[in-house]
């Protein structure tokens, strides 16, 4: 199923590698590339001048309120913008696979191997390579040092003691999240390492998830017919490359840990900034025949020639005892482990270390609340933890792989499976860790009802499942600063619903609190220029806040739109209410959501303004698509509103509330004719009903609401769409905005006109998006469609991770040329949708199956 240009998209990543090496049990699925290779197409993040002049005219109030609004945020209040018009983040054609749980933080290694991206403090990002962070081989043979190199192809302006210049043609990055492999043949020593990092992510597992660790296991193969002995040094500055490594203070300790038969030993670097302290750890784990010694301190600056001599003399370093001294303002420090073994001839052999990160308490920007982090249930909040993180991580990462392997085996060894599928399939999830994500314990006192009791059609002030796995939110993206940003978690929200059903119960308890509060306090909306009340009671909101505030108390999407204006969100509730049922069947929860359901549906009925059971829609309605304008009833909107009146009947049902049925039957079946009548043109929906020169444009999305009702497995009992229109209208969204767009290479544009050419009237109506993509790829697998699905998903990963570089960063959006739009973004973790609609159509077969089986 895998296209030729594919194939060729494939090859180039790796056609600069020079060495028949493979590594050490390095697997054939994933994402791979060579050290050496370098991407041609250098894109740029989409900016003002790249909006149409008539585009422009259209937002130029947007642009003039949202610069005062920039100037007092940065130069008044010396706050971050969350979201930065003026300072994009640039495409760095460098990310890997990012280091550690979920929730605790994360720290990026690039597949070059530099620690390049750094998220310690929560949700808050800054794109630091910090050079002194390496790994470094030195081979020994007869008590002679005959090889010594830092393992980087950088050649630094700093540390000139040390040997750079590692030929990147020699050595490999592979990726299979959440774990990655570099393989590197050293030149002329027949010598091949296998660096193997691993995270703790695991499905279904709520403890060792949440750990800031990682494990590197470095495998050594010795093609020599004699013996070596085999060294790694690994080197860290005490920070993140941040302004505050050089606040003073900071200090580093050795340390050793033995408990339950096991030792591990290594150095604490302590970084004391006065808000969100932390402690970095480097370890290695004891073992007979391998020797493990370390640098205390060293200064990260200079030619480092006193550290790589030590190391050079005899493969290990002098080990001091005791602390380091606080370092002075303006000065860094760093500090330095390695372990050695004996390599026989044609022999393997393997060295283990941990990166730990010790942050347990944390504040977010406001300085308001403190919050412990979810691991602080297992490892305390003290702050002095790095020792028994790394202990746990080096006694137990064996058995993390053995649960990583088991999850991913039934889709790797599907041989009807695409590769380029099993690599985004798993690869995409690195944003569940490294989305700016928090995961915090339910405070004591905490209260997450919005106010309204059960009794009185509310939540519990904790609900069970809050209280016993935390709470969750992610970013929207890591430059759209937003917290469980809804309109974008509708779609990215299968990966957790799939793999950690209790956080996305988790996330909708949350939201649901938030739906019956109410603001009435007055707020410019930057979108429109009214003054509204910041929340309206009974409306979803847009976010639960920024990092730089407070998340969970205060939301920031008020400076966007108007909440009155969001009227997909509460249908994207009510949505993924049913469906998180539907796989969970947890019905305490369908129980605690069913009024709020109610709340929200019923504030939908007031836009239903002529009586025909479909909600009208006026302005920037369909708020998934901002600036794209919509005049009366929309087939995306439109589309939501039936199918989640649909499955209010289904749960009315399940709950035995035989008014509520009526009642929502009733609107669905006008709903229903209206819809068809109003939107449908014989071969597709319209995008909306005004009768204007680009109401009948084909969007990619049309059929999100259907979507969602068969991942919901509501089939032809509760069919709301005719089964011909819809795979009529996904036959013409394949035909137009996939194989019409850029030859059919690059995923379904947004909107595209019947005659073949994009919908320019917006700023998003020309670009694709990614995570919409794969959700319309689920769809057509649902249909029955699945070459095209697999097709339409399949030009997004080639763009994004083999022609654009954009590993480990996929973008909300990229145009067919020149531009890209938000980096390491949220809803391309709707790739999990797709799975999803493969499993479901594998249970159809086997049921199908059996069936003929039993009329046999």
């Amino acid at each position: 199923m895998t296209s030729e240009w594919g194939e060729k998209s494939t090859a180039e990543l790796m056609s600069r590698y020079a060495s028949k090496e493979t590594g050490y049990e390095v697997p054939a699925e994933g994402w791979r590339i060579c050290l050496a290779h370098e991407f041609k197409e250098k894109r740029q993040p989409f900016q003002a001048k790249d909006v149409s002049l008539s585009n422009l005219w259209n937002h130029i109030g947007l642009g003039v309120r949202y610069l005062i609004w920039w100037y007092k945020k940065t130069q008044v209040e010396k706050k971050a913008p969350f979201i930065d018009m003026f300072q994009a983040q640039p495409l760095r054609q460098i990310y890997g696979a990012p280091l550690g749980g979920i929730g605790g933080g994360t720290i990026t290694r690039g597949w070059r191997g530099e620690f390049c991206r750094w998220q310690l403090n929560p949700g808050m990002y800054h794109y630091k390579t910090v050079i002194v962070n390496q790994f470094t081989v030195c081979l020994r043979r007869g008590g002679q040092t005959v090889y010594q190199q830092v393992l980087s192809v950088e050649r630094p302006p700093t540390l000139q003691g040390w040997n750079w210049g590692y030929c990147g043609e020699y050595a490999f990055y592979h990726a299979l999240y959440p774990r990655a492999w570099t393989v590197y043949n050293l030149p002329g020593q027949n010598v091949t390492l296998t660096c193997r990092q691993v995270s703790p992510v695991i499905p279904h597992d709520y403890k060792d998830s949440s750990l800031p660790v990682a494990v590197f296991v470095w495998d050594i193969e010795n093609r020599n017919d004699y013996d070596l002995d085999v060294s790694i040094m690994f080197t860290m500055v005490n920070g993140s490359g941040h302004k505050d490594d050089k606040s003073g203070g900071h200090w580093n300790e050795p340390f050793h840990l033995e408990k339950d038969g096991e030792a591990v030993s290594g150095v604490l670097l302590h970084h004391c900034t006065t808000v969100n302290p932390y402690t970095l750890c480097i370890a290695a784990r004891e073992q007979p025949d391998r020797e493990v010694s370390h640098q205390t301190a060293f200064s990260p600056k200079g030619t480092c020639r006193g550290l790589w001599s030590d190391l050079l003399t005899d493969g290990r370093l002098d080990s001091p005892t005791g602390s380091s001294p606080p370092t002075p303002k303006g000065e860094k420090v760093a500090a330095a482990l390695a372990v050695g073994c004996l390599v026989p001839g044609q022999k393997r052999n393997c060295l283990e270390f941990c990166l730990a990160w010790d942050m347990p308490k944390i504040t977010f920007g406001s300085g308001e609340r403190e919050h412990f982090r979810r691991y602080t249930r297992y490892f305390g909040t003290e702050g002095d933890a790095a020792p028994s993180l790394s202990h746990y991580a080096l006694t137990h990462y064996k058995q993390w792989e053995r649960s990583i392997e088991e999850w991913q085996k039934p889709v790797l060894q599907d041989s009807s499976l695409p590769a380029w599928y099993k690599s985004a399939l798993f690869n995409e999830l690195y944003f569940v860790a490294d989305g700016g994500t928090v995961w915090t314990e339910l405070p004591k006192d905490a209260d997450v009802s919005g106010g309204v009791r059960s009794e009185k059609g509310g939540l519990p002030a904790q609900p069970a499942v809050v209280q016993e796995y935390g709470r969750f939110a992610y970013l929207e993206g890591q430059e759209y600063r937003m917290y469980n940003t809804y309109d974008v978690h509708f779609y990215a929200s299968f990966a957790l619903i799939m793999l950690w059903p209790k956080l996305a119960l988790s996330v909708q308890y949350d939201i649901a609190g938030s739906v019956v509060q109410e603001d009435p306090t007055e707020r410019l909306h930057l979108m429109s220029g009214r003054y509204s009340p910041v929340k309206t009671k009974n409306v979803v909101p847009h976010d639960i806040g920024d990092p730089d505030d407070e998340p969970w108390q205060r939301m920031n999407a008020y400076l966007i739109h108007d909440t009155a204006d969001w009227k997909d969100l509460n249908l994207k509730f009510v949505l993924q209410v049913y469906r998180d049922f539907h796989l969970t069947q947890d019905r305490q929860y369908l129980r605690d959501m069913w009024p709020i359901c109610q709340a929200v549906m019923e504030s939908e009925l007031k836009f239903d303004q002529d009586g025909d059971g479909l909600i009208e829609n006026s302005g920037y309605a369909d708020q998934t698509y901002d600036g794209w304008t919509v005049t009366g009833p929309s087939a995306y909107c439109g589309g939501l509103w039936l199918a989640s009146l649909c499955v209010m009947c289904k749960m009315a049902r399940l709950l035995d509330e035989h008014e509520k049925l009526r009642h929502y039957t009733d609107i669905l079946d006008r709903g229903r004719a209206a819809f068809d009548k109003l939107l449908w043109n014989g071969k597709y929906y319209n995008y909306d009903s005004s009768g204007r020169q680009l109401s009948n444009s084909v969007m990619s999305d049309q059929c999100a609401g259907h979507w969602f009702l068969k991942a919901s497995g509501l089939g032809e009992d509760y069919q709301v769409f005719p089964k011909e229109k819809i795979q009529s209208a996904l036959k013409s969204v394949f035909d137009l905005n996939v194989m019409s767009f850029a030859e059919g290479h690059m995923g379904a544009v947004n909107g595209m006109r019947p005659e073949g050419v994009p919908d320019r009237s917006s700023v998003q109506s020309d670009e694709v998006w990614i995570g919409v993509v794969y959700g319309l790829a689920a769809t057509m697998i649902h249909e029955g469609m699945l070459a095209e699905g697999m097709r339409t998903a399949e030009g997004c990963y080639r763009t994004v991770w083999e022609r654009l570089g954009m590993a480990f960063q996929t973008p909300e959006a990229y145009c067919e040329k020149n531009t890209f739009r938000s980096l390491a973004y949220m809803r391309p973790l709707s790739v999990w949708a797709i799975q999803l609609a493969l499993n479901m159509s594998q249970k159809d077969r086997t049921a199908s199956a059996e069936t003929q089986d039993g009329k046999t």
